[in-house]
C-alpha cells in the first residue's frame, strides 16, 4: 500500500487519493509536523492518535495502526509539497480548516512551538489553499482543545 502511494504521488500527474491513501496522507503529514522539531514526544504521538480516531471514527487500534503505517510513509515520503498538495486534491475547501486546526494541536501537543514547526505548517497552510487569518484561527482552536 505504502509503495503503490509513493509510486502515485511520484507520478507526473498524480491522481485522486482513495480515501485510504488520503488517510494515510493525513496521518504522515500530522507525523511529519510532530517530528519536525527533531523530537517525537509521546504527547504529540497521543494526539496524532486522537486527531485520527476523531477524523475518521476509528477506534483506538485502528488509529494507532494507521499512525505506525504513517511513521513507515512519512520516513520514505517525497517532499512535503507533493503528499500535501495530494490531500488537498483529496478533500473539499471546507475540510481544510479542520485539518489545518488537526496539524496545529500536534504541533502544540508537547507544549511548545518551535519555529521550523511554525515555517513547515504556513507552507502547509498555503499548499492547502489555507489564508494566513484562516491558518491563525485553526491554531487558537487546536490551543483551546488542548
Amino acid at each position: 500500500m505504502i509503495e503503490a502511494l509513493l509510486r502515485r504521488l511520484l507520478a507526473p500527474a498524480p491522481e485522486k487519493l482513495t480515501v485510504p491513501d488520503a488517510q494515510l496522507a493525513l496521518a504522515a503529514l500530522l507525523v511529519r509536523i510532530a517530528r519536525t522539531d527533531g523530537l517525537y514526544a509521546v504527547e504529540e504521538v497521543e494526539r496524532i492518535d486522537r486527531v485520527l480516531s476523531a477524523t475518521y471514527g476509528l477506534d483506538a487500534f485502528e488509529a494507532a495502526k494507521l499512525r505506525a503505517g504513517a511513521e513507515t510513509f512519512e520516513a520514505e515520503a517525497p517532499d512535503t509539497v507533493r503528499f500535501t498538495r495530494a490531500l488537498k486534491e483529496a478533500t473539499e475547501p471546507e475540510e481544510r480548516a479542520g485539518l489545518m486546526q488537526a496539524l496545529w494541536s500536534v504541533a502544540l501537543a508537547d507544549g511548545s512551538r518551535d519555529a521550523e514547526e511554525d515555517q513547515l505548517l504556513r507552507m502547509v497552510a498555503s499548499l492547502l489553499g489555507i489564508t494566513d487569518v484562516q491558518s491563525a484561527g485553526a491554531r487558537q482552536r487546536a490551543e483551546r482543545s488542548l
